[in-house]
């Protein structure tokens, strides 16, 4: 941005507000997005669009960029999952019920 910007919304009686809308289009916000708030000690406060949670990952970030290069690269790799390999993958797995949600814990092996 060339020059410096300044919007104000106003507190609902329980503490919410609407982010204006040259605000959300600043940061790249859409509906569900987290916001960020940075706190400095003269009292500023810095408002900027939450990461979101695969970025906190740098690992799950790098092996996402290996992905996504590897697939533009060579896109005569990408093959369809027959019906043969989701019997296999069923076969195998059969009723096992996995809460992806859960932590893992050490206890488990």
């Amino acid at each position: 941005m060339a020059g410096t910007l300044e919007v104000e919304s106003t507190l609902t009686d329980r503490y919410q507000t609407t982010v204006p809308e040259t605000v959300r289009r600043a940061l790249k916000l859409g509906k569900r997005d987290k916001i960020h708030y940075t706190i400095r000690p003269s009292g500023e406060v810095v408002l900027t669009r939450a990461r979101a949670s695969g970025e906190d990952d740098p690992v799950l970030g790098q092996f996402l960029g290996f992905l996504a290069r590897d697939i533009a690269n060579h896109p005569e790799r990408l093959q369809t999952i027959d019906a043969s390999l989701v019997q296999r993958i069923h076969s195998l797995v059969g009723d096992v019920k996995v809460d992806l949600g859960a932590p893992l814990s050490a206890d488990d092996e």
